[in-house]
């Protein structure tokens, strides 16, 4: 996350601002502790500029924030790899910042609500279907490189295994089922994989069947993260065939947390959801 949009380093500055205040120190005393100058802590905090990896590191050390995952969230937001670097920076040569961007976000996230019109959701793929879709949105690639984009998609899915799970609700266009990507076999198997996960206490799966008509997420799908310690820090993220765009404002973000709501509302049940795709797993 090295090209942070402003209102994301605002925010940033919001929340250190915070919790400087919260340590009971003014602008004046955190930049002495630092050897800073005040200027530098107002331009942090006002979001002006961003702040380095271990200047970060640094601020919350002097603020007395020891919390890993707060550390970690804030890093994220600074676009910093505090704490460390993440897994995904192993792969920065196969794939692009936009990507170590949106997985950044998705590890650290309490909750994602994704709407798929086309394919699963990558955090439900089987390894054969991550890389027959890889294979279809990505021709040309040479093997080695489809190769470590499947591995990015399965690593990314520990999110779903975590001591502390994300917790995932998708809604899925009944299109995305029966779509064969890869293949009958590839497909079934897919199917299968989605009802097994779909039992899990964390992840919520529906499917909006082609019986509902048109909806309001013809437009496309889109992924709603939010996240934990931080307040009114939820975003949207679409995805476009070059790059991703990040929706923070508050409009934007009430538009789509209604839109999703409207559609797990039109959506069939996760039961009668997992009925279907057993149906369409079975051949009917």
């Amino acid at each position: 996350m090295r090209h942070i949009p402003e209102v994301r380093r605002r925010r940033l500055g919001d929340e250190l601002r915070k919790l400087r205040q919260s340590a009971g120190l003014t602008s004046g005393d955190t930049a002495r502790l630092l050897g800073w100058h005040q200027s530098k802590v107002s331009r942090i905090e006002t979001g002006v500029s961003g702040v380095k990896d271990d200047d970060l590191a640094a601020l919350l050390d002097a603020l007395g924030i020891s919390d890993p995952q707060l550390r970690a969230l804030l890093g994220a937001l600074a676009g910093a790899s505090s704490g460390g670097p993440g897994w995904w920076m192993a792969y920065g040569g196969v794939i692009p910042p936009q990507y170590r961007d949106f997985i950044s976000l998705e590890s650290q996230a309490r909750t994602a609500r994704t709407l798929e019109t086309s394919v699963v959701p990558g955090l439900l793929q089987t390894p054969s279907y991550a890389r027959a879709v890889t294979r279809a949105a990505l021709e040309g690639l040479p093997a080695a490189t489809v190769d470590s984009l499947v591995d990015v998609r399965l690593a990314r899915q520990e999110v779903l295994r975590a001591a502390q799970p994300l917790e995932l609700h998708a809604v899925l266009d009944e299109a995305v089922l029966r779509r064969e990507v890869g293949g009958p076999e590839v497909m079934r198997d897919q199917l299968r994989t989605l009802s097994l996960l779909a039992g899990l206490p964390h992840v919520r799966l529906q499917v909006l069947p082609f019986s509902a008509g048109g909806y309001i997420g013809l437009t496309g799908p889109f992924v709603i993260f939010s996240f934990p310690h931080i307040t009114d820090l939820d975003l949207v993220v679409l995805d476009h065939l070059t790059n991703s765009l990040y929706l923070e404002r508050k409009e934007d973000l009430e538009a789509y947390c209604a839109a999703f709501r409207i559609m797990q509302a039109h959506a069939l049940s996760p039961k009668d959801s997992l009925d279907l795709i057993a149906g369409i797993g079975d051949g009917a």
